[in-house]
Formats: structure tokens, sequence, C-alpha cells
């Protein structure tokens, strides 16, 4: 009896400990929007690495340059991209905390993934799952993954010129986005406007978009879906995009655990996918080598960390 009563007690104490930790990345992932916006806006930075602002200056600016191109080829070329108008919009854009958050775990994802296939071998394209599912008999799983991988060498090639296309923001950012637009222009030339706009929405859909894909592919494991935690059998993309699943998590926050100041938050999400604690370290060190795998972790159980991670940040503070 007493030793059932003190491996209660030792759990709760974990569970405490876990919490605290997970309230503490609370703040740090609640706090990066409004940091990265004020970095955006001004020429200094001190709480961002110098790269990762650099690729979201970039992606912002690009995002810009695409809708106001696309503004001057629907005049008939009566308008001239100017700098001014491009940094404006860029700025108006870098006020919008969900796009920056997104661009954030874009620009740490491609980060992360160089990073990965420098020092542990991990190509960012073709990996040994997405080979297996192109060699699959079913045709509609060997078409998507083979679009998947298309997508993901896209994505790696306009990363490098730290780019962003419209069409591979989610839905609900590509609305944001012309609205910044649209806004700027105010009721002037509305009929231009609104000729702009149903350009640029002609050319979306979310479903071949890079992530759409991945989701889909990812949703299309069934069972399977384990294979897509391995980080070395899956690569990256296909590796937070499982982890977010299985998880239950958003695949941005998916991506943002994998950064050193939220190593409790990978390790539940490790144990909240269902990994044995032999499986957890093996992938928590393939991210963070240079840390250890918060204590505890590996010792509760998976329903205890689905629902430390899925709580809102009030419920685990204290």
């Amino acid at each position: 009896m007493s030793n059932t009563v003190t491996h209660a007690d030792e759990t709760q104490a974990a569970v405490a400990d876990l919490r605290h930790e997970l309230a503490r990345a609370d703040v740090a992932v609640a706090g990066v929007a409004p940091v990265l916006s004020h970095l955006l806006s001004s020429s200094g930075q001190a709480l961002v690495s110098e790269d990762l602002v650099a690729r979201m200056r970039g992606m912002l600016g690009n995002l810009a340059i695409q809708i106001l191109r696309t503004e001057a080829e629907v005049s008939g070329g009566s308008r001239q991209l100017e700098l001014s108008v491009t940094d404006e919009l860029a700025g108006k854009l870098a006020g919008s905390s969900t796009l920056v958050s997104h661009c954030y775990a874009i620009a740490m994802e491609s980060q992360l993934a160089e990073q990965l296939e420098q020092t542990h071998g991990i190509d960012q394209v073709l990996t040994p799952l997405l080979q297996e599912l192109i060699a699959s008999p079913d045709e509609n799983m060997a078409e998507l993954a083979m679009g998947a991988m298309t997508a993901q060498a896209r994505f790696v090639q306009v990363q490098r010129r730290m780019n962003l296309p419209l069409a591979e923001l989610p839905a609900e950012l590509f609305h944001v986005t012309l609205a910044q637009w649209s806004a700027m222009r105010g009721d002037a030339e509305s009929m231009q406007r609104e000729r702009v706009l149903q350009v640029l929405r002609g050319g979306y859909d979310e479903s071949s978009s890079r992530l759409g894909m991945l989701t889909r592919l990812i949703g299309s494991l069934g069972h399977g879906l384990r294979s897509a935690i391995d980080l070395e059998h899956a690569g990256f993309a296909l590796f937070v995009s499982g982890l977010a699943r299985a998880s239950k998590q958003s695949r941005e926050l998916a991506v943002l655990s994998c950064h050193e100041r939220q190593a409790t938050r990978l390790a539940l999400a490790l144990r909240a996918a269902g990994l044995k604690p032999e499986e957890m370290r093996k992938q928590f060190l393939l991210i963070q080598s240079d840390l250890a795998m918060p204590r505890d972790a590996d010792a509760i159980s998976q329903e205890r960390a689905l629902s430390l991670i899925a709580g809102p940040p009030a419920d685990r503070v204290g």
C-alpha cells in the first residue's frame, strides 16, 4: 500500500514539475509575435537570431511584392513597383501577429531542417519514408507522395531565397494578407482592387500547397502514422506534421517545440504521440543533442502528456 501511495506521490510531483516547465514555455511562445513584430520594424535585434529575422523580412517583403506585381499587371502596367509602397505593405503585414507567427515557424522549420541535414545527414526532400510512399502500389498514395516531395523541393529552393509564395499560405493567412493590402488601398479604385483580388484568389488552392499536401499525406497514413514520427526515416517536414497530428497540436507549435527553449513541450509531444521512453530519447537527442530530456517526461502516461499540452496555458500555471 505504501509503495502505491509513494508512486502516486512521485507521479503527481513529476506532473507538477512538467506543468510548471510547460507554463514557462507557454510564456515564451506567447511573447514571440509581439517581439518579432518589434524586431521586424526596427534595425536592431537581440532575442532572435539575425538569420531568422532576415528570413522573415524576406518572406514578408516577397508577399508584398507578389501582390503589388499582380496589381501592376491588372492595371496594364500603369502602376510601377515602388520601393516605398512595397515597404509600406510589408510593414502592415508585419503587424499581423498570426502572419508573423507563421513566418517565424516557417523560418525556424527551414533553419532546423538545414541544421539536421548538416549534422545528421537527414535529407530535406527525398527521405526514406517518401521513397516508400512514392513506390506504393496505391496510386493515390504514390501520387500524393510525389506531389509532397515536389512541393518540399520547391520549399527548400524558395526558402534559400527567403521567399514565400502567396499560394503556400494557409487559407486564413492568405485572406489576412489580401485584407491588409485591400485596407491600404482604401476605397480608391475599388473596381481595380476587386479585379486584383479575383486574380489572386483564382490562383489559390490550399489543398495543393505544401502544407496542404503534407497534411493530406499524414492523414492517409492511418495506423502507419508512427513511421512519420521517426525523424531519420521521415525527414523534418513530415516529422513535425506527424508529431502535430499525433499530439493534437498545431503544426506551427510542433515546429516551435523543436526550439531549445521548448524542450519540455517537445518531450511531452513525443510522449503524447505514443512513443516509448527509448524512442522518445532517440528523437529528442536528434533535435536537441546538447540537452538532456526533461526529467520524468517519459514516466507519465500518454493520456497525461496529451492533457498537459492540450489544455489552455491558464490551466497549466501553478
